[in-house]
């Protein structure tokens, strides 16, 4: 179909070649010769695109540009002008126009305006899905290398580049492919789990940068010479980062961009405690057994991170003022930033900020959520959409005008699943739908990874014969009694605990105030 374009010049008879250059392009032009005309014809007709000359006799280009911009919002404005007057540039620009012309014009500046305004994203997309398609088999050679713990990080950085690229194009073609790339990826990165991870843990092979030694290797050389404030965003995916960047990059210049391994279970009381700790969850319970509190256990699982941090700091000589703050809520983010004063002079602030946890779990039990996070692209969108509403973006204007380094990471990050499997356990077996611990678990041997020795993963065990059986990607556990409701309730739901790209690669941010 035709683009249709309005042209607007008091000397259009003068732009005759270009108009018919347009014309042989495919393009229909329609012209006027003043202001009046260009503002009633844009509201009698609908026009893709609308060239306005910015002095005409009557009504200026600015002044038809504001008319047509009240009636007709999405129609992009070219304003084309013999002036390069920064006032009349700024005029423009407030007004919202789609680009600027300085006259005169030559037939090739008109046609890639045209091509950049109204066939923008059919290029983009055609260029990303063949850059896709090249890098696809790049991809599945490299996956099929016996890959070490720093090229996983760097094909999963990959991996979340073209999610990103691929969001931004209506092809859904290319998506599916990518989904079906990254779902391999996900099933070697779990068998390179399996094989490498409990090695890390016992020494017998070289671990990489792990979430239990984060603090003392990657926030405390922070503190030696600066004010660092720590955010740790429960359940932060490194996608869900590269989305809200932007918006921090507002106000801070990025140092660098780490991933780094979160521990098994990829759950919150036992990763964020041993983020705080700077220990293992099993050292936590023998170290400090009043604040560890297991599975079977009454009471909430991470109460006492502020008394592990405290006694991180004094084990690693820090004693410089310092303060820990959750934020679970609207109202306990208002009183945050009501309290910021009292805390910018800290040499460490370290706030756990809880929105992305309970937007998961909020997505499980709430349709409505569901509907607004229908897949990967929407949960990142929602999350875009939280942090420029929320309490969490003043802070961190704050945070920048107080000139902190401003740190930010996770715990555990977030897998959809879709693919359930049976286990069967007593009535003291927890809840978590991505990993299993207690005595007498049935389960099939072949669909998940297990830890018999709890132990050796440096993990707490209730009893003599407790065990840990983690779901793999996209795997959720199902008793078998009830097994349809539970499949259709839980399916297509995000969780977290056991092994994936997802759940185990996490963010750990740097940040330096403009």
């Amino acid at each position: 179909m035709q683009a249709k374009i309005l042209w607007a010049d008091d000397e259009i008879d003068l732009l005759k070649p270009h108009i018919l250059f347009l014309e042989s392009k495919g393009y229909e032009v329609h012209t006027v010769n003043n202001g009046d005309e260009a503002i009633d014809i844009s509201l009698e007709n609908h026009f893709d695109i609308i060239f306005l000359d910015e002095n005409m006799p009557g009504i200026s280009g600015l002044e038809a540009l504001s008319r047509i911009k009240e009636e007709r919002p999405q129609v992009p404005i070219v304003m084309i002008t013999k002036s390069e007057e920064e006032s009349i540039m700024e005029e423009a620009i407030g007004g919202k126009i789609a680009d600027y012309l300085i006259k005169p014009v030559n037939p090739n500046q008109l046609l890639l305006c045209l091509k950049k305004n109204l066939d923008h994203k059919k290029l983009i997309s055609q260029k990303t899905n063949s850059n896709y398609q090249q890098e696809f088999r790049n991809l599945g050679l490299q996956m099929s290398n016996h890959l070490d713990a720093q090229e996983w990080m760097e094909l999963y950085r990959k991996l979340v580049y073209w999610e990103l690229e691929l969001d931004q194009i209506e092809d859904q073609g290319m998506k599916e492919v990518l989904s079906m790339q990254k779902k391999e990826a996900n099933s070697l990165f779990s068998k390179f789990i399996e094989q490498n991870y409990l090695d890390w843990l016992n020494g017998t092979e070289e671990a990489p940068p792990m979430l239990h030694q984060c603090f003392r290797k990657k926030v405390v050389p922070e503190m030696d010479d600066q004010k660092v404030f720590l955010m740790v965003i429960d359940n932060l995916r490194f996608d869900q980062w590269k989305v809200i960047h932007p918006i921090i990059s507002n106000y801070f210049k990025l140092e660098s961009e780490e991933l780094i391994f979160s521990i098994l279970p990829t759950a919150t009381q036992y990763a964020r405690n041993a983020f705080f700790a700077g220990l293992l969850p099993s050292e936590i319970q023998k170290k400090y057994p009043k604040w560890w509190v297991n599975e079977e256990q009454e009471g909430g699982k991470n109460n006492f991170e502020q008394e592990l941090l405290e006694s991180n700091l004094k084990r690693l000589g820090k004693s410089g003022k310092w303060s820990y703050h959750k934020i679970t809520n609207l109202e306990a983010g208002k009183k945050f930033l009501d309290q910021f004063n009292q805390i910018k002079d800290n040499q460490l602030t370290a706030v756990v900020y809880n929105f992305v946890d309970m937007l998961s779990h909020a997505r499980t039990e709430m349709e409505v959520i569901r509907e607004l996070a229908d897949d990967e692209s929407a949960y990142r969108s929602i999350t875009v959409s939280w942090l420029e509403h929320s309490p969490l973006h003043d802070i961190l204007r704050k945070v920048a005008d107080a000139g902190m380094k401003l740190l930010i990471t996770t715990d555990h990050g977030t897998i959809r699943v879709n693919s359930p499997v049976k286990i069967v356990g007593d009535r003291n077996t927890n809840t978590n739908l991505r990993y299993k611990t207690g005595k007498n678990l049935s389960y099939n041997s072949k669909e998940v990874f297990t830890v018999r020795d709890p132990e050796e993963a440096f993990l707490p065990k209730s009893n003599l014969s407790s065990e840990y059986v983690f779901a793999r990607p996209n795997d959720f556990f199902v008793y078998p009694n009830n097994y349809n409701h539970f499949v259709n309730y839980y399916g297509n739901t995000f969780q977290h605990g056991g092994i994936s790209l997802e759940e185990m690669l996490i963010p750990f941010i740097r940040y330096k105030a403009k």
